[in-house]
């Protein structure tokens, strides 16, 4: 409807002799007039502005502000502008009863109530089509979600990066893009060390072996359960006595230098096995955690194109860090290897080498971003969780340095999730091992509240997950309350069969859709593609999440205030017309959010 609209507008600004030679396009639900000026090709002016929905519908459905905004360019008075531009857009259309100057200069549009009928009948025949959008005009977008070091379970603050990864995704593709989901495998690097150190260690202790476990090792059952299969499979072939890998180190030194501490453990750990049996140790924690995490995902609706291992980058990363060097962006200081990232606006160099000669993330990170815009993907999103945002300015740095355009990149920061049960808030450390896995949650309050917990904020704020409140069947719980307003259509539909009725649509019924409720309703489900639009240039799940609550309350409303079965054949009809229209829409956003619509609750 509202596309509708900005058609008219855009074919009567044309019409402008001093827009003759502009160009109007949509962007989202804005949009843009561009203006080349005389004299000078190169030289253009932008100017953006809106078709809205009124909020006091005395004023229309609709209000647009571009005659104060191109009133200040062209120097001329609103009021006047307004006028010209009403004055050719057409007199006469299907959808539109008036269209009136009003205030400073708004062009205020008033709707015949047929354009709202359309809509509806456009919802039953599209049904799962509606919403769709060609916003994204078929461009390439390629989503990194998720992507945690594989050193142990997902928990509960992974859930909620998934959740809005895998939102995000069907929400650019409904809006026109072509979405592709890619998990990055941190499977080298210190961590990954530092797990196969942790299951060695269990692994002894197994053995019978005595020993203590530093405080930088992974502590979780998990770690016991991989020791238990590498004794099970190898018995005693990697034992190694614990005094030899402890020797000469105490626990003064660890609690002094805790990483010099855990550095000279792997590297005895890696000494005492061999190559061939640290790396049979490696691959075990490795295999099994990945295989868990991948499990995990897929039985959380969170589905990926690609696992893309930095292991593979490892050449690509040795080129990449001497190109650098060769134009002075990488120098050697104190045995490191470092970035001038400071030259990029970040507050300091970085580390790209080690000293002991080990790449640091950030070199392999530069790798697989410059490999990613390589592919040819026309944007490329990471979602990161907030305690990346320092990342962000060093990633964006390097690509700069590189020859790429940064703005290809974008950076969506998750917050934390807090995880409550009552009052008392959970804790999640994965390496003490005190944690709540994702697995877990699911467990206890299903999928669909998870999914739809974890999206109904903006992702850029915290969130406190209230387990109680997501497993209650209260209306108080807004998904129960969705899907029951969902269910509450399947149920009106089942009883005209159970009475033996039929429903028969037909535009002409709709006129008698007449009441506040019913109106209201026409209305809010009208608006679902321009909340599609919204939510897909913003990057906000969220938006759907709010909507679906404010249209299942507006069912729930009409359906409270209204007997849908009447015995009045064109009413019944109609109102079943607008009820079949609920169930489609709630469906469609629904699934869109990875929540199931359940016909019964």
């Amino acid at each position: 409807m509202k596309y509708h609209l900005q058609q008219l507008f855009m074919q009567a600004l044309i019409q402008l002799p001093p827009l003759s030679d502009s160009h109007i396009c949509s962007k989202g639900d804005k949009l843009l007039l561009v203006m080349t000026h005389q004299g000078s090709e190169d030289r253009e002016t932008v100017l953006e502005f809106q078709i809205e929905r009124t909020r006091d519908p005395q004023h229309g459905d609709f209000a647009c502000n571009v005659a104060m905004i191109l009133g200040k360019l062209l120097k001329q008075a609103p009021q006047q502008l307004a006028k010209e531009i009403i004055a050719r857009l057409p007199p006469e259309n299907e959808w539109v009863q008036a269209i009136k100057m009003a205030g400073p200069g708004f062009i205020n549009i008033y709707l015949k109530p047929v354009a709202y009928h359309r809509v509806l009948e456009t919802i039953l025949v599209d049904k799962e089509r509606y919403g769709r959008h060609s916003l994204g005009n078929g461009k390439s977008v390629l989503i990194e979600f998720v992507s945690a070091n594989p050193t142990g379970p997902l928990h509960v603050g992974h859930g909620r990066g998934a959740a809005y990864g895998a939102s995000l995704a069907r929400l650019l593709e409904v809006a026109g893009y072509q979405v592709a989901c890619e998990y990055y495998i941190n499977d080298s690097g210190r961590q990954m060390d530092i797990l196969a150190l942790s299951v060695w260690l269990r692994y002894l202790e197994l053995c019978g072996e005595t020993l203590r476990f530093p405080t930088k090792v992974y502590q979780g059952d998990y770690v016991w359960d991989i020791a238990a299969t590498l004794h099970r499979e190898h018995r005693d072939a990697f034992r190694h006595p614990s005094d030899q890998l402890f020797a000469g180190l105490t626990e003064t030194e660890e609690h002094n230098s805790p990483d010099s501490f855990i550095d000279t453990l792997i590297q005895r750990c890696q000494t005492l096995l061999g190559a061939a049996a640290y790396r049979t140790v490696f691959e075990l924690g490795l295999t099994v955690i990945l295989e868990d995490i991948r499990r995990d995902l897929q039985e959380f609706g969170v589905h990926y194109d690609q696992w893309f291992p930095e292991s593979q980058l490892v050449p690509a990363a040795e080129a990449l860090l001497e190109k650098l060097t060769q134009q002075g962006l990488a120098y050697q200081k104190e045995g490191a290897l470092w970035f001038r990232s400071s030259l990029y606006d970040d507050e300091k160099d970085r580390v790209l080498r080690r000293e002991n000669g080990q790449m640091t993330y950030f070199a392999t990170d530069i790798a697989y971003h410059w490999e990613k815009l390589q592919r040819g993907f026309d944007h490329v999103i990471n979602i990161w969780g907030a305690d990346h945002h320092g990342y962000i300015p060093r990633i964006k740095a390097v690509l700069a340095a590189l020859g790429a355009d940064p703005q290809r990149l974008s950076v969506l920061l998750v917050q934390f999730a807090t995880l409550y049960r009552g009052k008392e808030r959970l804790q999640m450390s994965t390496r003490s091992g005190e944690f709540v896995t994702l697995r877990s949650l699911r467990e206890e309050v299903g999928n669909d509240a998870a999914r739809f917990f974890y999206v109904q904020r903006r992702c850029e704020q915290h969130l406190n997950f209230d387990l109680e409140l997501a497993k209650s069947h209260t209306l108080d719980n807004p998904i129960y309350y969705i899907q029951y307003g969902y269910a509450r259509t399947i149920k009106v539909f089942r009883r005209l069969q159970e009475q033996g009725g039929q429903w028969e649509h037909n535009l002409a019924y709709l006129q008698t859709l007449a009441t506040p409720q019913e109106r209201s309703l026409l209305i809010l489900l009208t608006r679902y593609p321009e909340v599609i639009a919204s939510a897909a240039c913003a990057y906000e799940p969220h938006q759907i999440a709010h909507y679906l609550r404010d249209l299942a309350q507006q069912f729930h409303s009409f359906y409270e205030e209204h007997r849908i079965l009447v015995e009045e054949m064109p009413l019944r009809n109609a109102r079943l017309s607008l009820t079949a229209a609920t169930q489609q829409v709630l469906y469609n956003g629904l699934t869109l959010i990875g929540v199931t619509a359940p016909e019964e609750m």
